[in-house]
């Protein structure tokens, strides 16, 4: 936003408490058990594909196999926990129903996605006003979504082997270990390229925001990034 906008002359909270501890927490295991998977992911999968092994297959800086496995399985457990936490607040608490119906998809995304992209092309002098969630933003959770369904499904799989080979002869273990590598690439990449981006790269927020951590937006970034949900809040009070 611009500094010669006086922001005293408009009306509403200089603080607002975006996100609540619950949901608060609910993301730092995520990224926790996320982060995770991929640090232990990677010798794992280069353990499989002995010429990716650059470093030296009897290096003795890394852990051995076992105790990697270990870790990414915990790892997993917490990743497939917190995803069915998830999935039973959005659903039996009022405050995950209303951040679910903010997620959805609408109209306004669309039109929002095509006025952004006129912006970049220096078609348009402004940017789109956003409510609580940008369309970015829900890419952001719907990758996530699916991310986690397809990584704990086919990690099940994998983790489960004897019991998936005779309770799901049409879903073999090759096929499940090669979903769940190339679904975990993407995800990495998803998350190092576009999420970090958002959050962390980009000019206006680097070296990163704390958003994640006490879930508080200051009045003159909610005017600049969600000013219909400042809007909205200003008008409650």
């Amino acid at each position: 936003m611009s500094s010669s906008i006086d922001l005293s002359a408009i009306p509403g909270p200089e603080k607002v408490q975006r996100f609540s501890l619950n949901l608060r927490l609910q993301h730092i295991i995520l990224a926790i058990s996320t982060m995770t998977l991929i640090l232990t992911g990677i010798p794992m999968f280069c353990f499989r594909h002995p010429e990716l092994m650059w470093w030296g297959a009897e290096s003795n800086t890394l852990m051995d196999l076992a105790a990697i496995r270990g870790i990414h399985r915990w790892a997993g457990a917490g990743l497939t926990g917190i995803g069915i936490y998830h999935m039973l607040w959005l659903a039996y608490t009022r405050a995950g129903r209303r951040e679910f119906l903010y997620w959805l998809p609408t109209w306004k995304d669309v039109v929002d996605v095509t006025h952004m992209s006129m912006y970049f092309l220096f078609l348009r002098k402004d940017r789109p006003r956003f409510d609580r969630y940008a369309y970015f933003e829900k890419f952001d959770y719907w990758a996530v979504y699916w991310g986690c369904v397809i990584m704990c499904g086919t990690g099940l799989v994998l983790w489960f082997d004897k019991w998936a080979a005779a309770n799901l002869s049409w879903f073999p273990y090759d096929l499940a270990a090669l979903i769940h590598a190339d679904e975990a690439i993407l995800a990495t990449l998803a998350i190092v390229i576009w999420h970090f981006y958002n959050v962390h790269y980009n000019p206006h927020k680097f070296p990163g925001s704390l958003l994640w951590l006490h879930g508080e937006m200051t009045k003159e970034e909610m005017l600049d990034e969600h000013p219909v949900e400042y809007e909205r809040i200003a008008k409650e009070q």
